[in-house]
């Protein structure tokens, strides 16, 4: 295989597949990307087994042939070439590739393209098609609610595709996240309701393009946006029934702004316990005074003046899982929605705009 193409054209796809393939050696061949290349054209693949990536270049093309290199070591040696180069790919025989560019030249050992795993292909035929630019802000608000442990149905979050509407869920076991927005046009027969792994979520927030194709098989998910696909495993598991989890009578009512808000959370969490990070809410009309203590350094006060007419609570909340909420809700204003100091409270912007934001938070013993 030959083939010669600009630093920046590859560049970009190199780094995307460096999110993709193996980091932790379990096997040699994860480490690699196939790359294949035919007429006028340079594909490349990579999978860790659970996530893949298949992207493709327009290139200067002379001889056909695949090969797998080291997805690391091929993204590093085109990052260190001057812009706007031409880089220059050769396969010698004895699976070696040369790469080079004006004075500099590398060889880098190969494995065949038959140790690399075969990676399942997509129709896209059920012409389900959705805005990027809203899937990712979506996930954006449901991202940091995703677990990382054993329960594997919270590795992820739950995508459902209905009826003009496309909805994100995630939970953690103490907090759970909702999104939702309307789709002109959407009609998927029969509705989509599945779990997205959180490295392919991750990987979609880096995608630029104007919209995504879905399609699924028994054992995948696509995501197809321009010439790259992203291929993830599905988490074969029951998501908790997140509906019933969402409190519908939480009376008390409390605004407020939300970048004094956060502000007030950073300093009073200074002060909090590491492990905990719990802050306490003292609420009554107009004012939520918050406080933090660490028998080992000392305790925090602060107060805000708010929009509140309910009754005195006072609760305990993690301060980090606040800010997260607060950090992706793109709103000026929120509102939380108290019952009690055991139960859970809902965290939303003031007004919903072209996206729906639901956040339950439990409440900690402080």
């Amino acid at each position: 295989m030959k083939f010669s193409v600009l630093k920046e054209t590859i560049l970009e796809e190199l780094q995307l597949l460096q999110g993709i393939v193996e980091k932790r050696n379990t096997m040699p061949i994860l480490a690699n990307i196939l790359m294949t290349v035919g007429e006028g054209r340079v594909e490349f693949v990579g999978t860790d087994l659970e996530v893949g990536l298949k992207t493709a270049i327009e290139a200067q093309t002379e001889e056909p042939g695949a090969i797998t290199i080291s997805g690391k070591k091929i993204f590093e040696i085109v990052k260190s070439l001057p812009d706007g180069q031409v880089v220059a790919f050769k396969e010698n025989d004895d699976l070696m590739m040369e790469i080079s560019a004006g004075n500099s030249e590398f060889k880098v050992l190969c494995l065949p393209k038959e140790d690399f795993p075969q990676v399942p292909d997509a129709a896209f035929d059920k012409k389900i098609v959705l805005p990027l630019g809203r899937l990712q802000e979506m996930i954006d608000r449901v991202y940091f609610a995703i677990a990382q442990e054993q329960r594997y149905y919270l590795n992820g979050a739950l995508l459902i595709l209905k009826n003009g509407a496309v909805e994100l869920v995630s939970t953690d076991g103490h907090r759970l996240s909702y999104t939702g927005a309307s789709i002109e046009g959407l009609a998927p027969e029969p509705e989509v309701r599945v779990i997205v792994a959180k490295k392919s979520l991750g990987e979609l927030r880096k995608m630029s393009g104007e919209t995504v194709e879905f399609d699924q098989d028994e054992n995948n998910l696509f995501f197809r946006i321009g010439p790259r696909v992203l291929i993830s495993r599905i988490i074969e598991s029951k998501f908790p029934n997140f509906e019933a989890v969402i409190p519908k009578d939480n009376p008390h009512l409390l605004q407020v702004a939300n970048a004094g808000f956060a502000q007030a959370i950073r300093r009073v969490s200074l002060l909090s316990t590491e492990r905990s990070r719990g802050i306490k809410f003292n609420v009554e009309k107009n004012r939520l005074k918050l406080f933090s203590s660490n028998p080992e350094i000392g305790e925090a006060r602060d107060d805000l003046e708010v929009e509140y007419k309910g009754a005195a609570i006072e609760v305990g909340f993690n301060s980090q899982y606040l800010l997260d909420f607060l950090m992706s809700v793109g709103s000026e204003s929120v509102r939380l929605e108290l019952k009690d100091e055991n139960s859970a409270a809902v965290m939303r912007p003031d007004l919903d705009k072209d996206i729906k934001y639901t956040y339950v938070l439990m409440p900690m013993k402080i």
